[in-house]
């Protein structure tokens, strides 16, 4: 057990309070004032894949966002329109959404993955006018177009110019360098982010400006109490989701500090490679890029010379297994964090830490396994069906009050859905002004305040009588030194209703046969409870996954549904 003085947890949260101002705009707080006051600082180091390399100011910054809320304005770009960044991580990406804030439009940021249907429903239910694209995701844009009347410019951006409407570079070098940015109230909306759509058509959340106040406290604690002096952030997650937006790109350009943009598919080596070279000190990375990591690099410090100081991991639950591979292998103490679109950086650790002038910072003990504890100034609860909070030990929806400890309005929660009040509604339980918001996560609560993830509502499964939650499965899984990735899902079953079931993604090296489905299931059944170990085993070569990086067990859990279907026809 930690002692007293290196928990400083209940101080943290009870003596914070908001401060959220009347008028506020991202794109002030994010590069305008650095750019007044530091122009010389370095904003982004860009990286491609195929080895080209720039660096850019936040004067640099600026100066093509200014250029380009001119060009959006001339296309009648007016206060609330939405328009659409289609990139991956590169400067022009950090230039749109500065250009569409100080704009006082909406920016709507989607993925360079999208297919033609995706981009097409998302264009058309948010009535998008103007979309950024490059050469990423051009074809399908254009595609998309024709079913989507509202979208009137397309501007084309790197190597895709030439294809659209109009080009980058030739709509920036005709405007001019300065700008007067549109005075917006903090509660305007600023980012329009789709949901997955685990169920039903995907939902547009509409966050405001004052979300990015409402994500800092998370930021700063998940990071170690970031910023350092020397503080250099790189995530691989997309821009286009609020874990590479309000959990990388925008806090870090916050607090005036260098980011890194790699344009280029996710690899562990390429991972490590990137973090060497730029010097990177603090990370966000996701549970499946930690795996695939420590899979590939058993020993990186031997390997890379490393100055990582802080990650933080969300997305699925870390496990102990990729917990003790950051505490021994990278050096870090991986702080865990929970969160979602709506209601973002909720939950999570703070390790207490010593910076480059060895100054405490102070945090709260990580439990290998944890979500961690409620973030300062968010009231956190595990609630059931009727809204009322569970006793301790018991497993209930993970929901966030309104308003804090204090009895304040909490900035972090996102406006409603675009033009679904219906959903809207059902998110909270209890009255508008006084209600919780259901996050649709599953967890646990322990008498020291930390969550331990359950899973999604949607993922828990019975299985002979028992609820299993595929996480605690899925982490013990992982341990196997065979074992790169797993999914847990039910499969159909008429004696039990279903049993458990493990689709598996091997390490490099390891041939998946019948000697190993049966050295797996006995790795489980030595740790778990004899009715949590996976009856069945299929190996596969990867796991479906969402852009933003999470296993789709929906996807897996139909396959066995639709199977299962078969046989009964079969028979």
């Amino acid at each position: 057990m930690a002692r007293p003085s290196q928990d400083r947890y209940a101080t943290l949260h009870g003596d914070f309070r908001w401060k959220v101002p009347e008028r506020f705009n991202i794109a002030e707080v994010c590069c305008a004032r650095w750019a007044r006051t530091t122009p010389d600082a370095v904003a982004i180091h860009w990286a491609h894949e195929d080895g080209r390399r720039a660096t850019y100011t936040y004067q640099e910054l600026q100066r093509a966002a200014n250029q380009l809320s001119h060009a959006l304005r001339r296309l009648g770009v007016t206060r609330g329109d939405r328009v659409a960044i289609v990139m991956p991580q590169r400067f022009e990406t950090a230039v749109a959404h500065m250009a569409v804030y100080q704009l006082g439009a909406v920016a709507m940021p989607l993925s360079m993955l999208f297919g033609p249907e995706a981009l097409e429903y998302r264009l058309q239910n948010s009535e998008t006018r103007v979309a950024l694209v490059d050469e990423s995701a051009m074809d399908n844009v254009l595609q998309a177009r024709a079913a989507v009347p509202c979208l009137k410019t397309v501007m084309a951006v790197g190597q895709a110019e030439g294809r659209g409407d109009i080009d980058w570079t030739a709509a920036l070098a005709a405007e001019r360098a300065t700008f007067t940015a549109v005075s917006t109230h903090a509660e305007e909306a600023a980012v329009l982010i789709y949901t997955s759509g685990t169920t039903g058509p995907p939902k547009g959340a509409l966050i405001p400006h004052r979300a990015l106040i409402g994500n800092l406290t998370g930021f700063v604690c998940s990071q170690n109490w970031y910023p350092q002096d020397d503080a250099v952030f790189w995530s691989p997650a997309d821009w286009a989701w609020t874990g590479g937006l309000m959990d990388a790109l925008l806090p870090t350009l916050y607090f005036g500090r260098e980011i890194v943009a790699f344009q280029g598919r996710f690899a562990p080596d390429r991972a490590f490679e990137l973090m060497q070279r730029y010097r990177v000190t603090h990370s966000f990375l996701f549970p499946t890029a930690l795996k695939a990591m420590m899979k590939a690099m058993p020993t990186p410090r031997s390997q890379y010379k490393l100055r990582l100081r802080a990650i933080m991991s969300a997305g699925e639950a870390v496990g102990d297994a990729v917990f003790a591979y950051c505490r021994d292998r990278l050096g870090v103490t991986v702080n865990e964090m929970f969160g979602q679109t709506e209601i973002n950086y909720i939950v999570g650790n703070c390790t207490r830490s010593v910076d480059v002038h060895g100054r405490v910072a102070p945090g709260w003990p990580a439990k290998p396994g944890s979500m961690g504890r409620p973030y300062p100034g968010h009231r956190v609860a595990v609630i059931d069906e009727h809204g009322q909070e569970c006793p301790r030990g018991t497993p209930g929806d993970v929901a966030v009050h309104r308003l804090d400890i204090h009895g304040h309005p909490d900035p972090v929660f996102f406006l409603g859905y675009w033009r679904n009040e219906a959903a809207t509604q059902a998110k909270y339980t209890g009255d508008p002004q006084n209600s919780w918001c259901r996050t649709g996560d599953m967890a646990v609560m322990d008498d020291d305040g930390y969550l331990w993830y359950q899973g999604r509502s949607d993922d828990m499964f019975k299985a002979a009588g028992y609820r299993i939650g595929p996480s605690e499965v899925e982490n013990c899984l992982v341990k196997h030194p065979a074992v790169a990735n797993a999914a847990v899902v039910p499969k159909p079953d008429a004696q039990r209703g279903a049993v458990v079931k493990a689709y598996v993604v091997l390490a490099p090296g390891h041939v998946g046969d019948a000697a190993l489905v049966e050295s797996i299931q006995q790795h489980v059944r030595g740790k778990l409870a004899p009715y949590e170990y996976p009856k069945e085993i299929e190996f596969i070569d990867a796991l479906p996954m969402t852009t933003t990086g999470k296993v789709q067990r929906r996807v897996l859990r139909l396959q066995e549904e639709q199977r299962a279907q078969g046989r009964m026809q079969s028979a």
